[in-house]
């Protein structure tokens, strides 16, 4: 039994597999943009100053108690 469609033109499988990879590439770019958009350093920068100012408020409670 031989196959009757052309050859150049791609069966289903081949079609649906071109199109997860256009997906898969589509969805990598938008998350690199993504990526680039958030500003780490200054986040970053925000947690470090939140962590201190938490642990100074911690010292600063503690430091009046008197031990009996």
């Amino acid at each position: 039994m031989t196959d009757t469609a052309d050859e150049n033109e791609p069966n289903e499988i081949l079609a649906a597999a071109a199109e997860a990879k256009q997906q898969a590439e589509a969805a990598a770019a938008a998350l690199a943009d993504k990526a680039k958009s958030w500003p780490l350093a200054k986040i970053g920068l925000g947690v470090g100053i939140g962590s201190a100012a938490v642990a100074a408020a911690v010292l600063f409670a503690g430091r009046n108690r008197k031990d009996h």
